[in-house]
């Protein structure tokens, strides 16, 4: 290299710059695609949109991104004070206005924002928690109920209910219903994506489905007393609708040692912090709408949930 000749001038270090962010993004993906990153590689349908909602977003912003550190860098060396470049940047005191400067710098943030806002528009109506899943197999339901620490998983159509696990056939879509007979929580499979928030007196919806079998992690992200750090979940996801429904049968069949009444779930929803898989045959299909409507009278108080029953009995009758 001649005496006085700068290697790094500021396309140099531009361009390093940006082959660098490259280079790590790419090691990046590589390196991290064997540990358990369930929201960049999902599990589910949900989950596979909103992780391609995630990347597209991160590189749309890189269209703002490595233009405004290219021209910091950039800047920071041909105007600096002192030094080789300073001497030819142009000087120009009486420049007011150019009609192409202002057309990129206001063109390209209103196509960002445009571009951001159509997307989100759609994804907004795509991935809306209410929406049905479209798929040809038939969807099961499934009931939940947050409580101090646990989670209560009602199967309202096969007449089983699961503490602290949740079991789904993979392929088939799962319509929830979501809510809390505790503080405030939030219903989240990361693998399969979206999560939702329970709340006392309300019945959230969810559609989700998992891809393919396996063992996912389901947790609650809003913090909600003493027991919140181990309040998770195992969500097993079978392989056929067939396993599914001799896991079913394998519960019915110890009928009568675990029969789940308003009374039982009483005792159940007091606070406790034992997170071990119980499983329970329902013996009371409305349930679920009993603890909804705990906390759905006039003064916003808990009400027995035994009345609850008997009032919607009476009124359809």
């Amino acid at each position: 290299m001649k005496k006085g000749r700068v290697f790094w001038t500021p396309l140099r270090t531009t361009l390093t710059a940006v082959l660098l962010v490259v280079i790590g993004t790419i090691a990046g993906f590589v390196f991290l695609k064997g540990y358990d990153m369930p929201l960049f590689f999902p599990s589910g349908e949900v989950g596979a949109h909103e992780r391609d909602l995630l990347v597209f977003t991160m590189l749309l912003s890189l269209v703002v991104i490595i233009p405004v550190y290219s021209m910091l860098i950039i800047f920071s060396v041909r105007y600096r004070k002192n030094g080789k470049y300073n001497k030819k940047a142009a000087y120009t005191p009486e420049f007011e206005n150019s009609k192409i400067f202002e057309a990129v710098l206001w063109g390209i943030p209103v196509l960002l924002i445009t571009i951001l806002g159509t997307v989100t528009w759609v994804t907004s109506h795509t991935l809306d928690p209410h929406r049905h899943l479209d798929s040809k197999v038939e969807p099961i339901r499934v009931q939940v109920v947050t409580m101090q620490w646990r989670w209560l998983f009602i199967y309202p159509d096969q007449h089983v209910a699961s503490m602290n696990q949740l079991k789904i056939p993979a392929g088939t879509p799962v319509n929830f219903e979501i809510t809390a007979d505790a503080p405030m929580s939030s219903f989240w499979i990361p693998a399969l994506g979206t999560q939702v928030y329970s709340m006392a007196g309300m019945n959230s919806k969810l559609s989700l489905v998992a891809d393919k079998p396996g063992m996912y992690r389901g947790t609650n992200t809003n913090i909600n007393g003493r027991g919140y750090s181990s309040m998770d979940f195992d969500v097993v996801a079978v392989s056929s609708r067939s396993e599914f429904n001799h896991w079913v049968d394998a519960i019915k069949e110890r009928a009568g040692d675990n029969d789940l009444t308003w009374h039982l779930y009483e005792n159940l929803a007091d606070p406790t912090e034992n997170s071990s898989v119980v499983y329970y045959t329902l013996k009371d299909t409305s349930l679920f709408n009993m603890i909804l409507n705990k906390y759905m009278n006039k003064d916003n108080s808990a009400i027995d949930g035994v009345k609850t029953k008997e009032m919607m009995q009476g009124a359809r009758g």
